[in-house]
């Protein structure tokens, strides 16, 4: 890795990650939400 994108990197990785518009509890329950749509959809599917 050159060293001008390894600055690039740490720079991004430095003043990424301050969102004020993404709260973490709408990710979250977001999340939990899809994952339990997904549970539900392949326990429809799995019967035997």
């Amino acid at each position: 890795m050159s060293p001008t994108a390894a600055s690039a990197l740490t720079t991004f990785a430095e003043e990424g990650g301050n969102h004020n518009s993404l709260s973490p509890y709408v990710t979250g329950f977001g999340a939990l939400i899809a994952l339990l749509l997904l549970l539900w959809i392949v326990t429809r599917f799995n019967r035997d």
